[in-house]
This record gives C-alpha cells, structure tokens and sequence, in this order.
C-alpha cells in the first residue's frame, strides 16, 4: 500500500514492561496498517494489550521499538510538543464514557477543540453544527449533557472526536455503555461519518456484531497483530 493511502501504520513495534525480575512483553514486532475511511474492529480479551495498542497509535504513549506513522509522518522522533500538536490536529478519540464537559452546551462542547487548533470561534460554531446536524442531533445542541440521553451524548462525543477532520479515528468501546438498540443507531452514525470524512478508524469493541459490519477485524496474540476470526 502505497503511502498516501496510510492513515496510520505501526511499523514492527513493540513494547514491554518490567514486572518485578519480570519480563512483560505486550506488543512483539506489531504491525498494522489502515486507509481513510476504513474502519478497523480490535477484538481482544482485557489484559491483551488493547489500551496499549491504542495508547500508541494515538501518540499518547512511546513504543519501545518500531515506529508509528500518522498520515505518512513519522512520530517516533517528535517531542512532546510536536506530539501533542500532531494528537490534536490528526487524531480523535471516543471513550466508552463520552467525558463531555457539563458546563457547556453539545455545540459547545464540539466548538472547544477547534477553537484551541485556533479556528475562529464563528467557523467553529458553523462546523459544530454541522457536525452535530449529520449525527442527526442537531436540533440538540444548546442542551447540556446532562439533557441528553445516553446515545445523543456520545454521538456528541463522535462529532467532537471528528470535529478537525483528523486522519484517525481512536475508540474504545464506544457503544459500550448503550442497550443494544441505541447501540447501532450509534454506530450506524459512526459508520456513516467515517466514510463520509474519510477518517481511519480503529474501534475496540467486545460486540462481535460489530465487528462484523466493519472492513475487517484483528486481535493481538502474543503481542503480535492477527486477524480475528469471528464464529
């Protein structure tokens, strides 16, 4: 795969930790490389590496081998400031707990981070609700979290999460927290943006339906990056 059509690869990476006289390997030579607009299901078991995984491909922790490339840049080297620059301007991220800020409105809260790349508060405004409007909650977004159900929260978070067009889209466990109606609604909307901006996504989830809608599914086996064969 040529470069430009890399959102983001992780090249031979690995990363261990020190347990005592012990050795933890968590990822061994770990290689994975997603499009624009491809969605990606990470399927693994809690003590697998999943966090790790997604902890270095969002540059919010170093490997200790390999690299991480993030829309064709290679981030090993950069600084903390540089990283910090590239997590914001080229990487989203969904939790299963949406961590919207009470205060503010939904609109608000989808401003925020657009605001801090520097778009002017006006143009923030207008993408917002855009964003807002595409996740079909447009006509709630001067309501606080608080006012919002489970599911428009965290479609909020998911316009948030997008709202400076980066090349990755990083979620964990995203529909997690909803019953299973108010789960695919979610990702339904999910999916919709993804193709629709052309962001790369790697979503951890547990739900095998899911993951089967997605492109293709992968979990970690002895630190290395497989594919998941679902039942």
């Amino acid at each position: 795969m040529m470069a430009e059509n890399q959102a983001l690869r992780l090249e031979a990476v690995g990363k261990e930790y020190r347990q005592g006289e012990n050795h933890l390997v968590i990822l061994d030579a770990a290689e994975l490389t997603i499009a624009p607009g491809e969605m990606v299901a990470l399927v693994a078991p809690s003590g697998a590496g999943k966090s790790t995984l997604l902890h270095i491909a969002g540059l919010l922790d170093r490997p200790d081998r390999g690299e991480v490339f993030v829309g064709g840049v290679a981030c090993g080297t950069l600084g903390d400031e540089k990283r910090t620059a590239m997590r914001r301007q080229a990487i989203g991220f969904v939790y299963q707990f949406h961590h919207l800020l009470p205060e503010f409105s939904a609109l608000e809260n989808v401003m925020l981070p657009q605001m801090i790349a520097g778009l002017p508060r006006q143009d923030a405004a207008a993408r917002a609700q855009e964003l807002l409007d595409y996740m079909r909650i447009g006509a709630r977004s001067a309501h606080r979290p608080a006012e919002l159900s489970g599911g428009e929260q965290q479609r909020v978070a998911i316009a948030r999460a997008v709202a400076n067009s980066p090349h990755v889209l990083l979620a964990d466990e995203p529909t997690g927290n909803l019953d299973p109606t108010t789960s695919g609604y979610v990702f339904d909307a999910l999916t919709a943006l993804v193709r629709q901006s052309g962001v790369a996504a790697l979503i951890a989830t547990h739900n095998h339906d899911l993951a089967r809608r997605m492109d293709h599914a992968i979990t970690l086996d002895a630190g290395k990056i497989v594919p998941f064969e679902m039942d």
